[in-house]
């Protein structure tokens, strides 16, 4: 790798990019991959690998488990990549997928991850009682309006942007009822389309302060070192070089909206080429698609990806 012009970025993704049979491929040819299962295994104490391979998908779903299987999931594809692959100039990683960054970063060790994102997921899912709150991805409406329609949907209620994702399309979270208001508000102002998400939770909005003032006690019990690669952080959309800011951007994500779109543009903007998406799925390559066509993105998620994206790479490095 030469230049700036050919820097490499390792994105990590986030809830909802979960599947029943995500990691096996890998465990069973690489045994890095099974090592890394194994130890989540053992700093969970429950077969957690069990889950990913074989199911049952409604377990799977349970935002307590689904949270460290996909950080595993990443972490067993990274190990197998990164020793075959280029370092990255910059890693960043989608909602929970930005611990999986940090792990690759080494700001915290893998099983410390593991276990945090367990407790992440379980105070996210007990800080609102089920109902209570609501998420919606709007389509094809631009930020302003969209905040706009949240404002003027709110009525004392709790609604706000959480995920911007790409120009194309915004998740908002907060009260049920609000969110049901912003949709068809939404609609109404033209948004291609508006429709609630099937979440157990409404994340990165102010009612999950509950669950990130249980969240900051664990991470600030966390032994953290400064990353060795910077780390682009959901929360401020700005580059992270010391552990201190990590923790401080960790805890403040789980009520920040998650910056994804500028987070890409700053490292598009800082040079970066190419992407590679480690982990179940291809959620953020279909969003740099829509934030800039021209940018490679790769995935790896098991052997076959795994191969392509190793020499897509060599052929881009020739």
């Amino acid at each position: 790798m030469t230049g700036s012009n050919h820097a490499l970025a390792f994105l990590f993704p986030g809830q909802g990019s979960q599947t029943v049979g995500m990691g096996k491929d890998l465990a069973e040819k690489f045994p890095i991959a099974r090592q890394t299962f194994e130890e989540a295994d053992e700093a969970l104490g429950y077969k957690l690998s069990q889950v990913c391979f074989e199911g049952p998908e409604d377990q799977l779903r349970l935002t307590e488990i689904t949270q460290p299987a996909i950080l595993t999931v990443s972490v067993a594809a990274l190990r197998v990549f990164e020793t075959r692959a280029p370092r990255p100039s910059y890693v960043a990683g989608h909602s929970l997928g930005e611990y999986s960054a940090h792990v690759a970063a080494g700001t915290f060790s893998f099983a410390d991850a593991v276990r945090t994102v367990r407790n992440r997921g379980k105070y996210m899912q007990e800080a609102v009682p089920v109902g209570v709150g609501a998420m919606a991805a709007i389509l094809g409406m631009d930020y302003e309006k969209v905040a706009a329609v949240c404002h003027d949907a709110a009525e004392g209620e709790v609604c706000a942007p959480a995920n911007i994702n790409s120009p194309e399309q915004i998740v908002i979270s907060g009260n049920t009822a609000a969110v049901e208001r912003a949709a068809r508000l939404a609609d109404e102002r033209g948004a291609k389309r508006a429709k609630l998400l099937p979440v157990s939770a409404p994340f990165h909005c102010s009612l999950m302060k509950p669950a990130q003032d249980r969240l900051e006690a664990d991470l600030n019990a966390l032994k953290m070192q400064n990353p060795v690669y910077p780390v682009a952080c959901n929360v401020e959309a700005e580059l992270i070089a010391d552990d201190l800011r990590a923790r401080d951007t960790l805890v403040r994500q789980v009520t920040g909206s998650v910056k994804w779109d500028q987070c890409m543009r700053l490292l598009i903007g800082k040079g970066v080429q190419t992407f590679v998406e480690i982990g179940p799925g291809k959620v953020l390559c279909g969003l740099m698609r829509q934030i800039d066509r021209s940018k490679t993105c790769l995935n790896v998620g098991d052997e076959a990806t795994l191969t392509k994206a190793l020499e897509s790479l060599a052929q881009a490095t020739v």
